[in-house]
This record gives C-alpha cells, structure tokens and sequence, in this order.
C-alpha cells in the first residue's frame, strides 16, 4: 500500500513537472519591453496636501438597526476597536493645538530619517476566541431553536471564518500601506547608496511575516527580494522580541495582565442587556449576553473576511459605540496605560530608538532587546534613513506608554459602568488593522540661529502631542528637539523597570480600582 501511495505521488508529480513546462517563467520568455526608473517620489515635501486614508475598499459599509437610509454613522470605521481598518485622522485628534499639522514636511524643514511603526493586517479570529466558540454552539444546537425575524438566518447559518492568519483585505491593506509609504518617503532610499539595502523587521507569526511581505511588495514592487532584507524575529515564549514582548513579560500573562477582560465582561453585561433580550425572542432561547457580544464579533469579523455581515444590522448604533468601548475598556487596563505592565513591556523599542537616533549600540540588555541581533551592526544597523517593523496592537499600545504619549490618558482611567463624554482614548484610533506610527526626523531652520535637528510623531496622520514630554515645548506641528526628547527618553527607559514590572512577585488587589495612568505597578502594590 505504501509502495502505491509512493507511485501515486511520483506520478503526480511528474505531471506538474510537465505542466509547468508549459508556463515558463520571464526570466526565460524574455522580451520584457523597456524599463527605465524613474525619480524617487517624495509626497510629503513636494505634495500640496497630504494624502489621506478614508475608505476600506473593498468592504461593504452597513448600517445599525436604527439608523436612517441617509445616515452618516460608519460603525466599521470607528466603533470596531482593534478590528476597525487604520484610517488617516484629523489633524486634532490628539490636539486642538495641531489643527494646522499633517503628515507633510513642516515649513523651513527638510527630512532626513523616518521611523515606521505598523501593525499586521486584518486577520480572521485568534484560536478560541468568542466567534469560533458561538459557531460550535449553534452548530450543536441545529435543529434545537427556530430564529424569526432579522435573525432568521441562524436557522442556516454556518461559521465559516479561519483563524489567526491574514484576511484578503489585511494582505491589501499592508500592500497599499507598501504603496503610500514609498510615494510618501521613497525619496530617502537615495540615501543608503553604496550597494547598502535596508533592514526591516517582523516576527516569525504567518500574519506577521505575510504582512511584511506584502508591505515589500507594495514597497519596492515585485520581485522584493534583493531589493532589502527582511529580519524575522521568533515570536515565541522564552526568545526576547521588542515587536512581541509578552513573550517574557509573566506578569502580563498572569492576573495582573488580566484586568481588562475582567473591566470588558462587567460593561457587556450592561450594554448588551437589551440587546440579547431582543435576540433572546428573535433565536427561540438560543441568546445569553456573552451570545450577543460574540454576535459583534462575528459581524467584526465577517466584514474584515467576507465584506459583509448578516449580523451587523441586528445592533443599534448606541450598541456599536458599546462595542467599541468595550474594546477600550479591555486595552486601557490589560495594555495601554492602566496596565502594571505596559511601560515594562514596551520600554525595549524605546531603547531600540534611542539606539538607533544616536548611532549608539545599546548597552545594556535589560528588558525585551535581543542582544544577539541588536548588538550586530548586520541585523541592527544604525545608520538607515528609513527604518519599518510589524509588531501587534497590543504591543504598539505598550509602546506608546512607554514613549509617554500621556495626551492619551489625559481623561484618565476608564469607567467600567458607563461611556464618559471626550474620552482620550479610543482604540479604534490607536492600534486598528494596519496602524501606523510614524517618527520624523528633521532639521530646521529659523531666523533666530542655525539649523537643528527635531523629532516628532504621527499616529494614523495625525499628529501627536509631545509637550508632556520634560523639556519639550509647545509646537504647533508636534516637534521636539531631537536631543531633548532622547534625553526624556533615556530618563524613562531609568524609571521604567523591566525586571521590577514584568518579572516580580506581587499582587494589586483591583487593578480596575488603582488609578493606574502611567503603565507601571501602583504604589498599593504588595511585593513578595
């Protein structure tokens, strides 16, 4: 039976072998036409206007229960969390001060290095997640209920979505993002010279690498490969990774990493009381509450997979805004900054900057840096005019704890029993599908002195406020001196102890209740 099943093999192999002689590849067709190149672009110091992220073609837009035909509410884009698509942002978002500031090159500056920040594409649910586990539940309930109504379609319904990989959409979206950051910043590749090709980062998980890849394609065009190098970072428990550093956080695995679930449950359970009653008469019994969130989900997930949802319509608009503070709720005290351990686990990119902005090797190792890759000037360069990583959203939020972007917390610790008015956090603006973190570095001039060299952040194009940062003034297009804000930063990278945060023993009580706002473990922490 082997011996069979061999020859089977062989056989079927031998007949691909022979139907791929039939499509040879170019390299052999040959005849490829001209291809001269042309200048490299440089939209944000040549463009009139900066180019802006507002549609998530080609998914369909619905609309809740509640909301007329000629209704301008997009839950999609704003009120799906981290499973909203990365669209640009007004320029206040952050700062009615930086009304007047966009990702184009301030007056009397010139740009001379970029640092991007972006997370993976749309992705079907992680494993296990509420989605998959509602799918097994109708699944073994078949023939048990009969749905009326808007929800009729339960009756047939079958879960069909993967898991944890990209979604078709999520490979355009890291494409296009390719596309814009080199008509936006293609000019500096000019910079590296000398046969040098850039360094960008990832980790080893499939939707990691498979956006980076897609990123190069849209970046550099096909075929990427010899036009840079892609270092790709195990992603795993035990192996130290700024872009996934759970990885060796355990006090962001165990109860104190945990609050926010427990900080989402307790305001599903009183924003979805009337919806899973509604649900609960259309299913015949099917419904609890944890159904109808598992519901959102799917309807999230359907739209990033399939283009649209037969659940979305079941919810009203009062509902989605429930929804997407649900996910604010889960990220500010699991990953923002009422977490222990969010400045902990995102302190090593901060000295992976601080490294790469002074042309200095880090020299201590002691949180999430890896010294086998960052100590080599190969697979760490410090000298790139462009520098790009993939990381998660989770991660990118410790992140931007870590670089004290406090303009965020501003309004402070999130209630868990109602949705307070001009929240500064929103996750759907901070860590979507596909968001960007961009660091300019500039130089500038003026009429008081010589030219200086500035930094200054945008988060999804807009930009972020750096004057909580000591010795960092108010400007009305975001910047800091580039020395002062290293100077800020390696002060933080002192106070912020990786080995404290993420690795000893000690218990909070109610981390929802300690008035957590900086990332770190509250002083009515009791240490072991």
């Amino acid at each position: 039976m082997a011996v069979l099943s061999l020859l089977a093999l062989a056989s079927l192999a031998l007949a691909q072998t022979s139907l791929d002689s039939f499509f040879p590849p170019a390299s052999v067709v040959g005849f490829p036409g001209p291809t001269p190149t042309g200048n490299e672009p440089f939209e944000v110091a040549t463009g009139p206007a900066a180019p802006a992220q507002t549609d998530y073609f080609p998914l369909v837009r619905f609309r809740p229960s509640d909301e007329a035909a000629n209704g301008t509410y997009d839950p999609f884009a704003v009120s799906f969390g981290n499973l909203s698509p990365a669209l640009s942002l007004p320029p206040t978002t952050f700062s009615p001060a930086l009304a007047n500031s966009s990702a184009l090159i301030p007056p009397q500056c010139t740009l001379s290095q970029v640092h991007l920040l972006h997370r993976h594409g749309s992705r079907y649910p992680t494993s296990g997640s509420a989605p998959a586990a509602f799918g097994v539940k109708v699944a073994n309930n078949t023939g048990k209920f009969n749905a009326s109504g808007a929800l009729s379609f339960l009756n047939t319904w079958q879960y069909g979505l993967g898991a944890e990989i990209l979604t078709p959409f999520g490979r355009e979206q890291l494409f296009d993002l390719g596309v814009s950051f080199r008509v936006k910043y293609g000019h500096l590749l000019d910079a590296f010279g000398n046969g040098t090709l850039p360094v960008f980062r990832t980790t080893s998980e499939d939707r990691m690498l498979k956006s980076a890849l897609n990123f190069a394609a849209g970046f550099f065009g096909i075929p990427y490969e010899d036009q840079y190098h892609q270092s790709i970072i195990i992603e795993s428990t035990g192996f130290n990774n700024t872009l996934a550093p759970y990885e060796t956080c355990t006090n962001g695995n165990n109860t104190n990493g945990a609050a926010g679930t427990t900080a989402t449950n307790d305001w599903v359970a009183i924003y979805l009381k009337d919806a899973a009653a509604r649900l609960t008469a259309l299913s015949g019994g099917l419904q609890q509450t944890s159904d109808a969130y598992a519901m959102q989900q799917v309807c999230a997930y359907d739209i990033n997979s399939l283009g649209y949802s037969d659940f979305c319509p079941l919810f009203t608009q009062a509902e989605f805004q429930g929804f997407e503070y649900s996910f604010d709720l889960g990220f500010w005290y699991s990953n923002f900054f009422g977490a222990p351990v969010a400045a902990a686990e995102g302190i090593g990119y901060v000295q992976e900057l601080v490294s790469r902005l002074t042309q200095t090797p880090i020299a201590t190792h002691n949180s999430t840096t890896n010294s086998t890759l960052d100590n080599s000037a190969i697979t760490f360069p410090l000298n790139q005019p462009i520098y790009v990583d993939a990381s998660h959203d989770t991660v990118i939020s410790a992140i931007i704890v870590a670089l004290n972007f406090t303009s965020l917390a501003a309004t402070g610790p999130l209630p868990t029993d109602h949705i307070p008015a001009n929240r500064s956090f929103i996750v759907s603006q901070v860590a979507p599908f596909g968001t960007q973190l961009v660091g300019q570095v500039l130089n500038c001039t003026s009429s008081s002195g010589p030219a200086q060299s500035y930094i200054r952040w945008l988060l999804n194009d807009a930009s972020v406020p750096l004057t909580n940062v000591p010795g960092c003034t108010a400007d009305p297009y975001g910047r800091c001196l580039t020395n002062t804000w290293v100077s800020a930063m390696r002060t933080r990278i002192e106070q912020v102890s990786f080995a404290n945060d993420c690795l000893a023993n000690y218990t909070i009580a109610n981390v929802i209740g300690a008035n957590i706002t900086d990332g770190r473990p509250p002083a009515s922490a009791v240490f072991h």
